[in-house]
């Protein structure tokens, strides 16, 4: 059977950014036990879904940048850094991870800090040391991915997600928390794409409504799995948000709205990238994706 265009987008570039994280973790100068760490989490499988829309913006512009497998490879050592400190007792708490023991179980709570901080620090390095890019362009993919990931961004959301722990959240709160701890970095997924292409400023401001929309379906596609998988299926805890008495959209809207809240933001999103003129997109193709996924 012939494999549509979105599978043999992923198909061929996944492992084009393994290798680029790989070569990015064993050309330092890194502790052995330090290195085992991180490759441990790189390497624990995932879906690379945030390298993956950095390569598919610029498909989809029609671009071809330099350059542009390491700017997806430093995305993704932030969110594995993420990953590695959420799992943490004292955060998540969380033992499984894409179907394996966290790192913090394999390594300790010490090293798996350690870990996660030398991965976040590797991806400003990536950036800061591409070759022949033009200085302003290698500021403003640095400074971006600061604001997303920190404390305006995907820190801050973690923090509102701890805080809204054991408490009634409304709609609202919901969205604020997931538009910064997973919409945040997925936005700047399709910014650095952009960057890269040079686009003009309406074209990005489409395409951050795009990947704001898709950061919220992605999130609420988890609940939902959370509270309709198996563990063996998601490769992690299911009903690990019941369990730490989170606030899901499942639990605000009820299972069946929480899905018209899924198709309500897929819907814009699709909606947004009518200025590509594509009827097959791979954006348009990956919103499908997210909200079909079944782990």
């Amino acid at each position: 059977m012939m494999k549509g265009k979105l599978e043999q987008f992923i198909e061929a570039h996944t492992p084009r950014i393994n290798d680029t994280l790989h070569t990015l973790l064993m050309k330092k100068d890194i502790p052995e036990s330090l290195q085992s760490s991180m490759l441990y989490s790189i390497h624990a499988g995932g879906k690379r879904i945030r390298p993956l829309l950095v390569l598919a913006t610029l498909e989809d512009l029609d671009v071809h940048a330099d350059h542009a497998l390491e700017v997806a490879a430093a995305i993704e050592l932030i969110h594995t850094y993420s990953l590695i400190h959420d799992d943490l007792p004292s955060m998540d708490d969380d033992d499984m991870r894409r179907g394996k023991p966290t790192n913090h179980k394999v390594y300790g709570e010490a090293m798996a800090i350690l870990a996660g901080d030398a991965l976040q620090t590797l991806a400003f390095e990536t950036l800061a040391s591409l070759p022949n890019i033009r200085p302003e362009k290698s500021i403003e993919l640095i400074r971006l991915l600061a604001i997303a990931s920190g404390a305006k961004g995907m820190v801050a959301g973690q923090v509102l997600d701890l805080e809204g722990e054991k408490k009634s959240l409304t709609l609202q709160d919901l969205e604020l928390i997931h538009l910064n701890k997973t919409g945040a970095l997925l936005t700047y997924c399709i910014e650095a794409g952009g960057i890269l292409a040079d686009i003009e400023a309406e074209k990005m401001k489409a395409i951050k409504v795009y990947a704001e929309n898709i950061g919220l379906a992605f999130q609420i596609q988890d609940d939902i799995l959370d509270v309709t998988s198996t563990t063996e299926e998601l490769g992690k805890n299911a009903g690990s948000d019941e369990s730490s008495e989170k606030t899901t959209y499942p639990i605000v809207l009820g299972l069946e709205g929480a899905k018209k809240q899924l198709m309500h933001h897929h819907s814009l999103a699709k909606q947004s990238l009518a200025f590509l003129e594509k009827d097959d997109s791979l954006l348009a193709l990956f919103a499908d994706y997210i909200v079909e996924r079944n782990f």
